[in-house]
């Protein structure tokens, strides 16, 4: 029997059986029909697990290397790009070029959508050379569909700059994107509660895998001690609090010498607490950070226990 020609093969253009009807629903009921899609979602990622820590491997290695993660991604793939992107500086004290976000359309695309900006290749191609993406750096595309022209083009180009390149998709991915990626995670969480609207379940396994990819490097990197973002800045009341209530812990004094020591150390746990641990003044304990390749662990004495 032919296929139907109605019928996108596309697993995130498919219609799903459980919400044919939502639209009959009370709006209690409508809630709890999505959350029970939403349910679905954390179980796909889990199944990508291997692929996401090779994801993660290579987003380490490119940062240790002096090379950048870059998300290149069109419409709602390309604002989670952004988002994970613009969240690194606050959280890790990182440099915003280290992780950086890339969408099709530009910045006008973050708020209102950018009319086939998604179907160019050449214009993802471009941005790669205005990038000047190297050997050294790790693209991660990101087209819930597995066929944005934008996304397809960027990676290429990345390849043939040298570069690692990697894909996510939320739909069975074709058997020559193995070859042509260096990693491929596709967490299936299955047909949209409203059929095409990937900015919901596809929408929410593409945050969960990039919040894994990026934090999970960010430790790997020595920007978390325990579970602590040791790593952050204290650049407003928020984060001088937070700042200021994990050298109390850490360092075991009050409210006043923690925020004394955070001042002396320029708003930088880190440095303020390898300041505490070594007796050191702000330069030599930064230089001691360097040595220990960023890693507060490093600077425990041996044998010694974590405070």
């Amino acid at each position: 029997m032919p296929s139907d020609p109605s019928r996108d093969p596309r697993l995130t253009e498919q219609r799903n059986p459980r919400t044919a009807e939502i639209d009959r629903l009370s709006p209690l009921e409508i809630v709890e029909v999505i959350n029970a899609e939403d349910q679905t979602v954390a179980p796909a990622v889990y199944e990508q697990r291997h692929a996401i820590a090779r994801a993660l491997e290579l987003a380490e290695s490119a940062l240790r290397e002096g090379g950048r993660l870059i998300y290149v991604g069109a419409g709602t793939s390309g604002r989670l790009g952004v988002l994970d992107a613009s969240e690194m500086p606050p959280t890790f004290g990182t440099d915003p070029v280290l992780v950086q976000g890339v969408i099709a359309g530009g910045e006008e695309a973050l708020t209102r959508a950018a009319e086939g900006a998604e179907d160019r290749p050449a214009d993802g191609a471009a941005e790669i050379d205005r990038l000047e993406v190297g050997s050294e750096d790790f693209v991660l595309g990101i087209a819930t569909s597995g066929t944005t022209p934008y996304v397809h083009g960027a990676l290429g180009r990345a390849k043939e700059r040298g570069a690692r390149a990697g894909f996510l998709l939320c739909t069975p991915p074709a058997p020559e994107y193995f070859e042509r990626y260096d990693v491929v995670i596709a967490p299936l969480v299955g047909p949209e509660v409203v059929t095409g609207s990937t900015r919901m379940k596809a929408g929410t396994a593409t945050k969960l895998v990039l919040n894994t990819i990026s934090t999970g490097a960010m430790i790997r990197l020595g920007k978390v001690f325990g579970n602590l973002m040791v790593d952050l800045r204290a650049t407003n009341r928020k984060l001088q609090d937070r700042s200021e209530r994990i050298l109390m812990e850490m360092c075991e004094i009050d409210r006043t010498s923690a925020r004394q020591l955070l001042e002396r150390a320029g708003g930088s746990v880190k440095t303020a607490i390898a300041m505490y641990w070594t007796g050191a003044e702000p330069a030599e304990a930064g230089e001691k950070l360097h040595k220990a390749g960023g890693r507060l662990e490093a600077l425990l004495s041996k044998g010694e226990e974590r405070p």
